[in-house]
């Protein structure tokens, strides 16, 4: 045996790394397989298997090409890789180094967009409960757009034509391209850290999916989400749908239905104002030709026109009134008098007598009463002087200067002060 004809595992794995290498079929290869123990390690670098019912192919898509991935490969998933199929000379083992990982039967794009479409839901990012109201009359707009581009000449010329009252503030940003979603993220945060605006509309014309991808980022969903600014999305055309517009407070199906749905009609306005002051006008015409009609209601009443019947007519209800008292007064004290002098008459001459002494005696008591009254006494001029507490004066060392004094005479009190 020659010596040169021994060869070691590293020069034969070598070996069979420059056949495959040098192999057309091998070097430019479309797999599909099912993904399976799909992982992404720290260094970006991402480690599969694709296999299917017979066999397996382990794969790595270096992180240089996974970094374009515009979905989440996820085990169990049926996709298309294309790359290389070569021999890894450490291991002796061959594997494929993919350069695209595409999903079978859907688009990457499509694919990414439900994915994240499903994330953002369950996260609420969609929720309706956390959308702001749109301003009615905003006094200053943000277009977080291109400056270049006809969706932004569309918007201002529409905005202001009709509602000229609005200020307009242009924030350039890239709406296609690998930078864009950032600038678009950081315009929406700079426009609300430096409250630019009471309303931002952010988006662009029509175009392909790849052309309005920058509204699909997460990046830009989560700076719509955490906008205190009221946003309304205005991607594309009215079919185009994108994942801002699902966080977006509002969603304008183009641009320039954006300009109309941020600001009121101008001319509707003022419409609106000359119906409401017609209505007010005949509301007050209306009022003030029913307290008219009220006015000469009253003016021509009898009460207005006579005011002395009024006092009349209630004199002679008093009359009336008091001759039925007077009346009733008179009848009930005969119908007593009869009373007791029947009464009287059927008392025997014994019982009369007592009663008629008993009467004299009465009255004289009564008499023998009233003149010793204190009423009496103040109908000659005397008064009755208390202090605050009720106790009688009867000395002047019973008050002093200042006390507050009440004077009891023949028809009322009199208040007083000790000088």
């Amino acid at each position: 045996m020659r010596e040169d004809a021994i060869l070691s595992p590293s020069q034969v794995g070598q070996y069979l790394k420059n056949m495959m290498d040098r192999d057309r079929l091998l070097s430019r290869l479309l797999v599909r397989g099912e993904l399976s123990n799909y992982k992404m390690y720290p260094s970006g670098h991402h480690y599969f298997t694709l296999k299917d019912g017979e066999g397996s192919l382990r794969c790595v898509m270096f992180r240089s090409d996974a970094q374009y991935l515009r979905f989440r490969p996820e085990n169990g998933m049926q996709v298309i890789a294309a790359g290389r199929v070569t021999v890894f000379p450490r291991d002796g083992q061959y594997q494929m180094y993919c350069a695209r990982l595409t999903p079978e039967g859907v688009g990457d794009l499509a694919l990414a967009f439900e994915q994240l479409k499903e994330k953002l839901a369950q996260e609420g990012l969609f929720d309706p409960s956390r959308k702001k109201e749109i301003p009615e009359f905003p006094g200053e707009i943000a277009l977080i757009t291109s400056p270049a581009g006809a969706a932004v000449r569309d918007m201002i010329r529409i905005l202001g034509a009709r509602w000229p009252l609005t200020r307009i503030c242009v924030i350039p940003v890239r709406v296609q391209g690998e930078e864009a979603p950032q600038e678009i993220a950081a315009a929406i945060q700079w426009a609300n850290l430096k409250r630019v605006a009471d309303l931002i509309i952010t988006g662009r014309g029509g175009g392909s999916m790849e052309d309005l991808w920058a509204f699909n980022e997460e990046i830009v969903a989560r700076a719509i989400y955490r906008s205190d600014i009221p946003i309304i999305s205005a991607v594309g055309h009215e079919p185009d749908v994108t994942i801002a517009d699902f966080v977006a407070d509002l969603r304008a199906s183009t641009p320039s239905n954006a300009a109309e749905l941020a600001v009121p009609d101008q001319n509707e306005v003022y419409m609106s104002l000359l119906g409401g002051r017609e209505r007010l006008e005949g509301a007050i015409s209306t009022k003030l030709a029913q307290y008219r009609k009220n006015l000469e209601r009253l003016a021509s009443s009898r009460t207005m026109t006579e005011p002395g019947s009024y006092f009349r007519e209630k004199r002679l209800v008093l009359d009336y009134q008091s001759n039925r008292l007077a009346h009733g007064l008179r009848g009930a004290a005969s119908t007593q008098r009869e009373r007791l002098g029947r009464l009287t008459a059927a008392l025997p001459n014994g019982a009369i007598r007592t009663v008629t002494s008993r009467r004299e005696r009465l009255n004289a008591l009564a008499a023998s009463l009233d003149a010793m009254s204190p009423l009496k006494v103040l109908g000659r001029g005397y008064s009755i002087a208390q202090r605050g507490d009720g106790k009688v004066v009867i000395s002047v060392n019973d008050v002093a200067a200042g006390d507050r004094l009440k004077l009891t005479v023949s028809d009322g009190n009199v208040d007083c002060q000790v000088l």
